[in-house]
């Protein structure tokens, strides 16, 4: 199996996300320990919302800013899109997958920084499996 060099790129990219999107939501967890569990759950998942989109766009653009201005734009535009489907649907997944989860470590009594971590590694893997799978299934990458 041939690698393709962009799809391990953005998978690098979301890791490097993850690393930091997981430690400061796991603080996030920690620090809203006081709230209602469901509370907890929404703030602490929004707070890493921001930051790993915050971040991978940063790294996106960056990796990817040469290489678009050589495209053309009608095949930008596809690329986008499929990204755009591609995230959109490992985003229901990582979504549906992260908040029931993180309640329901929160709800058993699992420290809010462990429950935090577990879950988003669990719904981080389901997550890069989805966007690797459409990626290649679209023939994006």
């Amino acid at each position: 199996m041939k690698l393709n060099q962009q799809l391990l790129q953005i998978n690098r990219n979301v890791l490097i996300c993850f690393i930091i999107s997981a430690s400061l939501s796991a603080v996030t967890a920690q620090i809203l320990s006081d709230y209602e569990n469901y509370l907890n759950t929404t703030f602490t998942i929004i707070f890493g919302y921001i930051v790993y989109f915050s971040i991978f766009s940063c790294l996106f653009y960056w990796d990817n800013k040469k290489r678009y201005k050589t495209m053309k734009s009608s095949l930008i535009k596809r690329e986008l899109l499929s990204l755009v489907t591609s995230f959109g649907v490992g985003e229901i997944i990582y979504l549906g997958v992260r908040w029931p989860t993180l309640y329901y470590f929160l709800e058993i009594g699992i420290e809010p920084f462990l429950a935090s971590l577990i879950s988003e590694i669990i719904s981080t893997a389901l997550y890069m499996l989805t966007i690797t799978i459409f990626l290649r299934k679209t023939k994006t990458f």
